[in-house]
């Protein structure tokens, strides 16, 4: 089954005790949460004291996705934050190898999120030291976007390349993903899928988490 990570992003933000308890009550397996600074995307979403927050009442892992500039100057700080997985972009490591040692380092697992105009192949050098793989299925910064369709063959490239490195990466993509299109990911390779909108602003959000790991 796939896992699921709902993303906070597009929880009640006035009631966000509330949302969190149900993510904790429900099959949902993560918490996703974007991290964004208004210069690396257009968008400013929520700080350190929310995902302190969030934090002292998550009963599930913390997937924290950073959509920031120099992300490498915060990564002990979302470790003391107890962060169980943190994903930095390509676009935004010039040195990625460092950062995602330095990730491992603090106690955490180390993601990579690829922007859709940035290819797999561009990880082959260091896909064995990526933990988990984020494919943006739309531009990074905003929820409610529209799913670009050349998500899927990107997300079997990036099965083909962890198979043939050998890697034990996991595939997380994100944006635009519902009911509709989650069995077509999960079957080009996708193992994680991080939904916002398609849980959050349903009436009946198990029911979704259930057609989504069930893809």
């Amino acid at each position: 089954m796939a896992l699921v990570s709902p993303s906070i992003l597009a929880a009640n933000f006035l009631s966000l005790e509330k949302d969190c308890q149900w993510l904790n009550n429900s099959n949902a397996d993560w918490y996703h949460l974007d991290i964004m600074d208004g210069l690396f995307v257009p968008n400013i979403s929520y700080g350190m004291p929310v995902v302190q927050a969030i934090q002292s009442v998550a009963k599930k892992p913390l997937d924290v996705h950073l959509m920031i500039e120099k992300p490498e100057r915060y990564i002990q700080t979302f470790a003391d934050l107890g962060a169980e997985f943190l994903t930095v972009h390509w676009e935004a490591s010039t040195h990625l190898h460092r950062t995602l040692y330095a990730i491992k380092q603090a106690g955490m697992k180390a993601g990579v999120a690829l922007n859709p105009h940035t290819p797999v192949e561009l990880l082959s050098d260091i896909i064995t030291d990526v933990d988990l793989l984020l494919i943006m299925s739309v531009n990074p910064g905003f929820g409610g976007q529209t799913f670009i369709e050349n998500t899927y063959s990107k997300i079997a490239k990036a099965k083909e390349l962890i198979q043939k490195k050998g890697a034990n990466t996991l595939i997380e993509v994100d944006g635009g993903v519902n009911i509709h299109n989650a069995k077509k990911l999960v079957n080009a390779g996708a193992d994680v899928l991080v939904a916002g909108s398609a849980i959050f602003g349903s009436e009946d959000r198990d029911a979704v988490v259930e057609q989504l790991k069930k893809s």
